[in-house]
């Protein structure tokens, strides 16, 4: 599975991503804080000539709704602050600002700039689609780049886990963290992981500006827990036991189900803090777990089915059809409503990250 496929349910309604992002807006809301300190810091405020250029800023791996507005306004007004408040050079006027909101070209961007507030935003919008695992800017042209949630999006499926030939087929399994899966399906994603760092990062040192800062929002698993531990784990593993039932039944292929996983990987703190020091591209100015989302919540099962299903169901329908899935979908809800998951502290072996990074002035990376 190419990540050019990858895109969350679109539109606005009940079963959208839009309406079902409620943890992904929390934790944009948490990061606020230690964001507008972070910039108040670190921005040098003379990384533009604001009389004739712009403050440019790349959201990557927008998806659709509200959530990315709020991200860059986030980082806007902290840039404001920054220059209002600057002794330094307190010629330099606040600049303008122009805002890129970037993703694959099967996001609904349609749907993204319907969000526009009513009244005229105090930045310059574009879309910018295509893979950040690759160039999407020119050299040198951002001055600050956020991706809150993208990067547990792997670039495509390893190859091995797709194999029968390969000790890293994950036969009859969906994910690598599923009960059962051998050592050698979680090392495949682990590798590909690896991969799509370094590509992130490659481009991302070429676009920044020298100095230029970037902020980072992933979901982790904490270090030392085993994945298939997770909570995360548990409900790809009960997903995967729906279609192995449908495959039992007939109503998908044995075949199919061996040749679907999910395209996530869900990294440790340390081992993403570690890829991005051997890159050498940045400067970890921040590495920070942040308060967890809903912990306060008693979360109902179709809640947790829904901001599973807004952001699987392509993935789904992709690849066994459309038909399949409110069946799909309903076996998994029986299933989950009897499982403590949701609500037992536990099993909660994840974490949101922050980190932000600050682009070296000087590097001998090549290319960079």
């Amino acid at each position: 599975m190419d990540n050019q496929k990858i895109h969350m349910n679109g539109g606005d309604g009940p079963k959208s991503y839009a309406k079902n992002s409620e943890y992904q807006k929390q934790v944009v809301g948490y990061s606020k804080k230690v964001m507008t300190e972070l910039i108040e810091q670190e921005l040098d405020v003379g990384i533009i000539n604001p009389d004739c250029s712009p403050f440019c800023v790349a959201d990557f791996g927008c998806s659709v709704g509200g959530n990315t507005y709020l991200s860059v306004e986030n980082i806007i007004e902290a840039v404001e602050t920054k220059y209002k408040s600057n002794r330094e050079k307190p010629q330099l006027q606040v600049p303008e600002f122009s805002v890129f909101f970037n993703d694959l070209v099967q996001n609904d961007f349609n749907t993204l700039f319907s969000y526009i507030h009513s009244s005229k935003p105090n930045y310059f919008i574009a879309g910018v689609p295509g893979s950040f695992y690759g160039r999407v800017f020119p050299k040198a042209f951002l001055h600050f780049a956020h991706s809150s949630m993208a990067l547990l999006y792997l670039s495509r499926i390893p190859e091995e886990v797709l194999n029968r030939k390969s000790e890293a087929w994950n036969k009859g399994r969906i994910h690598y963290s599923c009960s059962g899966a051998a050592k050698e399906v979680e090392a495949a994603y682990a590798n590909q992981f690896r991969k799509d760092i370094q590509a992130f990062l490659d481009a991302r040192a070429q676009e920044l500006v020298p100095g230029g800062l970037m902020a980072i929002i992933t979901l982790t698993i904490l270090d030392g827990v085993h994945p298939s531990d997770s909570s995360i784990a548990i409900g790809f593993t009960i997903l995967g036991s729906c279609l192995q039932d449908m495959a039992n039944m007939g109503i998908i292929s044995e075949e199919k189900l061996d040749s679907f996983n999910l395209p996530y990987y869900y990294t440790s703190p340390m081992e993403l803090e570690t890829l991005i020091k051997t890159h050498g591209c940045f400067d970890i100015v921040r590495f920070e777990k942040l308060p967890t989302p809903l912990r306060q919540v008693v979360i109902d099962v179709q809640t947790a089915i829904l901001s599973i299903r807004v952001v699987t169901e392509p993935l789904f329908q992709q690849h066994f059809g459309k038909d399949i899935t409110e069946e799909l979908f309903q076996r998994f809800t029986e299933k989950l409503d009897s499982h403590p998951v949701l609500n037992d502290d536990k099993y909660r072996k994840d974490a949101s990250y922050f980190v932000f990074l600050k682009r070296k002035t000087y590097t001998s990376k090549p290319g960079s």
